[in-house]
């Protein structure tokens, strides 16, 4: 099997503050971004590696490195993802791991889930389940409560053969909130594999201290190596 990863980095992130789109700030000397596709390094087996960027980034993705392969993104996320796949389309690619750029810690243990979970299902993900009990709220009041019982908490890389995934982009209408998404809605089944709560997604701005905090306890004697 030949495998490609795609990593998404064309959005602004304003939420998480910063004069910079969050993807692009620093976190201990690099990028949030760089120490993703670092995580893709560290695993091993991929023949290409694809970063998503706004066409004002190009700057900013000088020091990816020459391994990493830039794709103008699109207005959406699906639209991004829909470019990268175009790109390596008839390359030879079978199967593709999507992974949003400002989750800066998947682990290879996680990619090796995923390649196991693929030898049996088209499409595979990382997810932890819930275990907080679930309110529904209205103008800062709790209307409801909401049973958590198989309910999970998504993550990425997801992984796909490839060309139902592609073939699944090319069909679907409008953005998505992840690949899982346009996967089930072309009827693709999406296997779950096991998360990590490490695998944090930068979203405001105190997930820079929470990021900042994982990479110290990796630095501890006996914890090197994890990320």
């Amino acid at each position: 099997m030949t495998s490609a990863a795609i990593i998404t980095a064309a959005g602004r992130g304003k939420r998480a503050g910063g004069e910079i789109p969050k993807q692009w700030q620093w976190l201990a000397g690099k990028s949030i971004l760089q120490h993703a596709v670092e995580c893709f390094r560290r695993a091993g087996g991929f023949s290409t590696i694809i970063v998503t960027i706004h066409p004002d980034d190009r700057g900013l993705a000088a020091g990816l490195g020459p391994d990493v392969t830039l794709v103008d993104g699109g207005a959406t996320r699906a639209e991004s993802v829909r470019n990268a796949l175009e790109f390596i389309d008839n390359t030879g690619v079978s199967q593709v791991y999507i992974h949003d750029g400002a989750r800066p810690f998947p682990s290879p243990a996680l990619i090796d889930r995923l390649r196991d979970a693929l030898t049996h299902s088209p499409a595979a993900a990382p997810a932890l389940a819930v275990t907080d009990a679930l309110w529904r709220g209205q103008a800062g009041f709790v209307t409801g409560v909401q049973d958590r019982a198989d309910l999970y908490r998504a993550q990425t890389p997801q992984a796909f053969h490839f060309a139902p995934i592609l073939a699944a982009h090319r069909a679907h209408q409008g953005n998505a909130a992840d690949d899982v998404e346009v996967a089930r809605a072309a009827g693709l089944a999406v296997a779950i594999v096991a998360g990590e709560e490490d695998n944090i997604k930068i979203t405001l701005p105190q997930d820079f201290v929470r990021a900042a905090r994982i990479l110290a306890s990796r630095a501890e004697p006996g914890r090197a190596g994890l990320g």
